[in-house]
């Protein structure tokens, strides 16, 4: 079934293609137009720090004198750990590459498997960036030499964005500044538009260290939960709209935004903001990560820290058509719920049930008084055994920790997610919507949206404008065991695609999350973008016209093959 604590990840094998000396195709390791040695040195001598050399995470497993392979085993499943290595991503299939024969090469933690340790998908060098500075030098210098290469933080992506297979990377991992503004006017302004308790963000800053700066100056900060709070509050999360728990209070991540600095294609360093480079800004809220160029910081707004109440509704069950009158109750009951600001995470499959949300400046006396209905409704249907219980946080920080544990990575998997419009939700057959969510091997049921999500002007950002109408997020996901073969990968993938069709189906002129999507995405542009494809596409033409920026299902990938190295 589809896990609560984890959106599965998704892998897709694709075809090896040799780069050629072209500018129609993108260089890469081991071809005749990759850089010498005595040109990486050259690049070596412009940058802050020693170019770096990934490798997978598992190869001290496999060579001692690569590291401590006890180190590795305790650290596998900590989404921390995994950032901080530049060649492990924090779900292991985007670690591997799949050839044209169907062998997978990579490296497993499992060494009884006898396989051999292989690069796979990890690039092989790249600029450790500091700075701005360093990424202007390592931008000229893929532009220049026509490198296939990627860009990450925290390798934190559901469709394997920063990773690819003889490539270079820009890794930003380390530019942690952090910067409180007591009063922050954006740049190009008047004096007159100011925001108070501003931070701005470091590109490297990850949501644990950002959610504790905020804590420290008694603020809240729209971000997302994930595994020790390891994905980055300054690039993929937010370029795909950065949904979070809070979101119907407080609006979405693309929302909270005040201003971007970034290195364009042209290795400028530019600030994006309301008043300079308006469309750019435009594009990078929702637009996609890695697509632009390499965002150097993020400046967001904050709000007021206030105790948080949170309700969870606990459910196993030996009774289908129970836990189908259970979960149609819930979906009778979310626009409500998002109304009065409740936000959070659900899962669900035949024989089992997971609900937790939250709400700002609620008491908890006040949330068991809106569930107890709920909850009384679970209790008397046969064949489900509940446990539910409602408390109260004094801010924020509480409810993020008790979600932000290990697990979630560290394992081969694939995901797709789909918005529910209100029109969907709000049918006055909730439990018929139940029965067809049900038909799926498991799925989420997220309150990442509606309220204040609602409230915002569809075309305010790059976002595609069905998160504007959206009640409900649903997801669902596969895996699969290290060391796998394609059969029995392609058999979980088959799994997968058969839920979506089921998911999608039930709206299908909605979208999906595009962080938390399928490289399966049966039209990817109109599930991701939907009716803003063409003015990003436009964008992108302006700000980046080689394409040299490309991601899988970004926004103009279209236009390459399925390694993102040759046009077609």
């Amino acid at each position: 079934m589809f896990l609560l604590t984890s959106l599965l990840t998704i892998v897709l094998g694709l075809t090896s293609v040799s780069s050629k000396p072209t500018r129609n195709c993108r260089c890469t390791s081991g071809s005749a137009c990759w850089p010498s040695d005595s040109e990486f040195q050259t690049l070596a001598s412009k940058v802050s720090q020693p170019l770096i050399h990934p490798v997978p995470p598992a190869t001290p497993c496999y060579d001692s004198a690569a590291g401590n392979c006890t180190d590795v085993r305790a650290g596998w499943y900590n989404g921390v750990w995994r950032s901080d290595h530049p060649g492990a991503a924090e779900h292991t299939n985007w670690e591997t590459y799949t050839f044209p024969n169907g062998t997978i090469q990579g490296c497993y933690l499992n060494t009884s498997l006898g396989v051999p340790c292989q690069q796979g998908s990890v690039p092989v060098i790249g600029v450790d960036s500091r700075t701005p500075d360093d990424i202007q030098e390592a931008i000229k210098f893929a532009e220049k030499h026509n490198l296939r290469f990627v860009i990450k933080n925290t390798g934190h992506d559901y469709l394997g964005r920063s990773s690819a297979e003889g490539s270079f990377l820009i890794w930003t991992h380390h530019m942690k500044n952090i910067t409180f503004h007591d009063s922050f006017s954006p740049t190009g302004a008047t004096d007159a538009i100011k925001y108070d308790n501003v931070f701005t963000f470091g590109a490297g800053v990850q949501w644990f260290e950002a959610y504790e700066a905020a804590r420290q100056h008694n603020r809240v900060i729209v971000g997302g939960i994930s595994a020790r709070g390891s994905v980055g509050a300054a690039g993929g999360w937010l370029a795909g709209g950065g949904h979070s728990a809070i979101a119907p209070n407080y609006g979405l991540g693309v929302d909270n935004v005040l201003e971007i600095t970034i290195v364009t294609a042209d290795g400028q360093h530019v600030i994006a903001n309301e008043y300079r480079n308006k469309d750019l800004f435009w594009a990078l809220r929702g637009g996609g990560g890695g697509t632009w160029g390499v965002v150097t910081s993020v400046t967001y707004k904050t709000h007021p820290s206030t105790p948080f109440s949170a309700a969870f509704l606990l459910v196993n069950s030996t009774n289908a058509n129970s836990t189908q009158n259970l979960l149609g109750e819930i979906i009778r009951l979310t626009p409500s719920l998002v109304e009065q600001g409740y936000g959070g995470y659900g899962g669900a499959s035949t024989d089992q049930i997971q609900f937790f949300v939250l709400s700002p400046n609620v008491t908890a006396e006040q949330t068991q008084a809106t569930f107890l209905p709920l909850f009384e409704f679970a209790a008397s249907q046969p064949g489900l055994s509940v446990g539910n219980f409602t408390i109260e946080y004094p801010d924020f920080w509480g409810f993020y920790e008790l979600f932000s544990r290990d697990g979630q990575v560290g394992v081969p998997s694939e995901v797709s997610s789909w918005l529910l419009p209100k029109e969907v939700v709000q049918t006055g057959k909730p439990r018929e919507l139940a029965g067809e969510l049900l038909k799926t091997s498991g799925f989420a049921y997220y309150l990442v949206t509606g309220g204040q999500v609602s409230r915002a002007d569809p075309e305010s950002t790059g976002l595609n404008p069905v998160w504007r109408n959206s009640l409900v997020y649903t997801g669902v996901g596969t895996g699969w065991q290290d060391g796998a073969n394609l059969t029995q990968i392609e058999a979980a993938r088959h799994l997968l695609i058969q839920d979506m069709k089921i998911i999608e189906g039930i709206a299908p002129d909605s979208g999906a999350y595009l962080n938390e999507a399928s490289r399966y995405e049966f039209d990817w542009k109109k599930s991701f973008f939907g009716t803003h494809y063409d003015k990003l596409r436009a964008i992108k033409r302006k700000y980046d016209p080689t394409s040299l920026f490309l991601v899988y299902e970004g926004v103009g990938s279209d236009e390459w093959d399925a390694d993102l190295v040759c046009r077609v």
